[in-house]
């Protein structure tokens, strides 16, 4: 009877790999393999999502691959796809591992055909450059007040509606003189430096403008044509480029005489507003009828001055009074010039003599000693004679009546101020006057008593 257990040695397998395993393994070998490389094709299900990541499909006629382009090399992008946009991405091709999708990681974008264009735009400007043709020297400038403005355009273009609503709108004095030429396509250069050719020859306006409305490098580039450019240099009347938008720039511009930003701006460029031009003309009386009234002002002041000059008789008199009177002064000043002199070398004499005279600082010095000695004796006698005073004062102070009138005694004085001192010195009904130590009194006498023995 056979088992049914596994065998004892099964034959060893490799280990599986795992879904994550397999996708990263063939995302490294594609970053590995495929290097970043610039891919064309055509737009297609664009989408921006909210972090700023675009998210599209690249395709052509027989094929279609899926590519990111990260929010941190989006926003250096100069044009943001549309449906359809031809474009050139810079890529590298790599693998998302979550979804095991094949796609691009985009680094770099731009317009189908734009860098073969651009290269040979920068290689244009660089030898018209060399060459001096867009030369600060060379540009000349817009005619103030121009009654004639030349267009050279299509005249089924947009930009030839603008300018002419900006002209009417702004200046509809000036004369506009079209020179129509294709402004894209097979030729147009070559169109519109015949253009600008007629219009030099002609030299029938004050100012060429040369526009065309907004587009594709593609649709301008007509103007980074070298034969436009060379017209425009050799033009013989101011030229303005104004092709494009704000953003857009040409090699016509570079050699235009002036650059605007867009055929509007040309047109308001290159003719001043009537308003403009009857305000400052209004401006140009106001300031001729203050220069009139100024020079008429400064005439009357000249003939005042004049008059003042017309000098009679006796002011040559008084004139020459002073002018006598200032003959003296110098005659005076010229006398008295030997007897400074004199005065200043008697000082000198006297600063000589004064440096011979002996040196009595010493006995100055001994004499201010004996000096302050004598102040310093004055000074200990009078202070000695001051205490000896005050003791004098002192003992005098003790025999003051006045001191023995504060113990409580009085002193009787008769009519005539006499000191009473006996009883027989006063008399009944006798008048005596009373001095206390705070005042005195008047007391009436009504008898006498003498001492008893």
């Amino acid at each position: 009877m056979m088992s049914s257990s596994a065998p004892e040695n099964p034959i060893s397998m490799p280990p599986a790999l795992t879904v994550s395993a397999l996708n990263q393994a063939v995302a490294r070998m594609l970053e590995r393999n495929f290097p970043l490389a610039w891919v064309s094709g055509e737009i297609s299900n664009f989408t921006r999502a909210a972090s700023g990541h675009w998210y599209f499909t690249l395709k052509d006629e027989a094929a279609q691959v899926r590519a990111v382009m990260f929010r941190g090399r989006a926003q250096y992008a100069d044009f943001m796809p549309r449906e359809g946009d031809k474009v050139e991405v810079r890529a590298l091709v790599t693998l998302y591992a979550p979804r095991g999708d094949y796609q691009l990681n985009v680094e770099a974008i731009r317009r189908s055909g734009i860098g073969n264009l651009y290269e040979a735009f920068l290689r244009l400007k660089e030898r018209l450059a060399a060459e001096g043709l867009f030369d600060a020297a060379r540009k000349r400038p817009l005619p103030v007040f121009a009654r004639n403005i030349g267009i050279v355009t299509s005249p089924q273009a947009a930009a030839l509606r603008d300018i002419l609503t900006t002209l009417r709108r702004r200046a509809p004095h000036v004369n506009v003189i079209l020179y129509p030429a294709p402004v894209q396509g097979e030729g147009a250069g070559a169109k519109i430096a015949q253009a600008i050719g007629a219009a030099s020859a002609r030299a029938e306006c004050d100012v060429l403008l040369v526009c065309r409305g907004g587009g594709s490098i593609e649709d301008l580039w007509s103007f980074n044509e070298e034969v436009v450019a060379r017209a425009i240099a050799a033009c013989s009347i101011p030229v303005v480029s104004g092709v494009g938008h704000e953003t857009d720039f040409t090699i016509a511009d570079f050699a235009a005489d002036l650059r605007a930003p867009t055929p509007t701006a040309a047109a308001e460029l290159a003719a001043t507003p009537r308003d403009e031009w009857l305000a400052t003309l209004a401006m140009h009386g106001d300031d001729l009828g203050r220069a009139l009234k100024r020079r008429l002002a400064d005439a009357a002041q000249s003939l005042d001055w004049l008059a003042h000059r017309l000098v009679s008789p006796s002011s040559y008199i008084a004139h020459g009074r002073l002018k006598l009177h200032h003959l003296q002064s110098r005659l005076a000043h010229a006398t008295r010039a030997p007897l400074t002199q004199a005065r200043f070398a008697t000082m000198h004499l006297q600063t000589r003599l004064a440096a011979q005279l002996p040196d009595t600082a010493a006995h100055r010095a001994r004499l201010a000693e004996h000096a302050r000695r004598l102040a310093t004796q004055m000074t200990n006698c009078g202070t000695l004679r001051r205490g000896a005073l005050a003791s004098l004062t002192a003992q005098l102070e003790l025999l003051s009546p006045q001191r023995t009138l504060d113990r409580g005694y009085a002193m009787i004085v008769d009519e005539r101020g006499g000191i009473v001192r006996a009883p027989r010195q006063i008399k009944a009904g006798q008048r005596l006057g009373v001095t206390l130590a705070e005042g005195s009194a008047d007391i009436g006498v009504a008898s006498v008593q003498p001492k008893l023995a």
